[in-house]
């Protein structure tokens, strides 16, 4: 457990995924003092160097998830060796540095500080918090984006009643909140599905990088919700090719339009569902801005309204944790 000064450096937080893993060295009141974005995933991890070249023997996953580490908090940790680490994501996957435990859903999100699962090192231990799974129908998993909807909930407060917490990405997470359970959540593969698209099929090659074009963009979210996008995403992608053979549609204007379509596809699906259970839920948005605008504008689009949006929530998420875990001791205070 750490005390402090206010500015006192008080915690290291680490957001660890598949692609990248994000370093927050945390104050004693919550804020984030330092922060380091490095290409380290679980599925990108450094090998070692010996004598400037990589070394001729892969190293084995301990030895590279600790080099990670190293670049990430190594340097912190030892001008200040007393601050407990905690992580959340894909680190704590099968594929990660120690698997886990999932907890089941509906759950209150209170006990993810209780079932923290410790990786010892020869220095500090890190601590994982543990991912969510939903068992009943199809099954549906997170990890990482827990820590995001705690850290939601701990702006908003964890009384706040029937949130529809949405968190867009690679794998756009749905998640229904009443009074700080998760009740249920929804997952749409758009972000993957929009990369794998434009990067391995034919709608790619008649696509070309040529800026933010907003009315492609709302012209796929419109397709997405027109009769013929009652055929189904299958179906309506296709048109990003067919309507850039017939002159309809610039090469520069195919990204934007295929953006709108998937995500259309989306929110059409939730408008639906939402419809079909006659739920009004407060919607709450969460991650990267620009992406954050084009779910907004979707919304709005299907009638949604216009949602809330929470910033820096996994870091307020993973500080609140470790709070609640015992791991520091102080007051947060407001996040502009």
């Amino acid at each position: 457990m750490t005390t402090g000064k206010p500015d006192a450096a008080a915690l290291i937080a680490l957001d660890w995924g598949t692609s990248s893993l994000r370093a927050y060295r945390m104050g004693s009141d919550g804020q984030t003092l330092d922060a380091r974005h490095l290409p380290w995933g679980i599925m990108n991890l450094p090998q070692p160097v010996q004598d400037g070249a990589l070394s001729a023997a892969p190293a084995d996953q301990d030895s590279r998830f600790e080099l990670a580490f190293e670049h990430a908090c190594g340097d912190w940790l030892r001008a200040e060796p007393h601050l407990p680490v905690i992580a959340c994501g894909m680190v704590g996957s099968a594929q990660g540095w120690r698997e886990a435990a999932y907890l089941d859903v509906p759950v209150d999100l209170r006990q993810l500080a209780g079932q923290l699962t410790q990786v010892p090192r020869q220095g500090t231990p890190l601590h994982i918090v543990p991912g969510l799974i939903q068992r009943h129908g199809l099954p549906n998993v997170m990890r990482g984006e827990e820590t995001q909807v705690a850290g939601v909930l701990d702006t908003l407060g964890a009384d706040a009643d029937d949130l529809l917490i949405g968190l867009p990405g690679t794998h756009s997470k749905w998640v229904s909140v009443r009074r700080g359970r998760v009740t249920h959540f929804d997952t749409f593969m758009t972000g993957e599905v929009y990369a794998a698209l434009r990067g391995h099929t034919i709608l790619g090659r008649t696509m070309s990088d040529g800026g933010a074009d907003p009315e492609a963009y709302a012209r796929g979210l419109r397709v997405a919700g027109a009769p013929a996008g009652r055929a189904g995403v299958l179906s309506t992608i296709f048109s990003a090719r067919t309507l850039s053979l017939t002159g309809a549609l610039t090469a520069s204007a195919g990204p934007d339009y295929l953006s709108g379509l998937l995500i259309g596809h989306e929110i059409a699906t939730l408008a639906e569902m939402l419809r079909q259970q006659g739920a009004t839920p407060t919607l709450v948005l969460c991650g990267d801005d620009a992406l954050c605008d084009r779910y907004r504008l979707a919304l709005d689009h299907y009638g949604l309204g216009t949602p809330a949006q929470a910033r820096h929530a996994t870091e307020r998420g993973l500080w609140h944790l470790a709070h609640a875990a015992g791991l520091v001791r102080a007051t947060l205070t407001e996040t502009p």
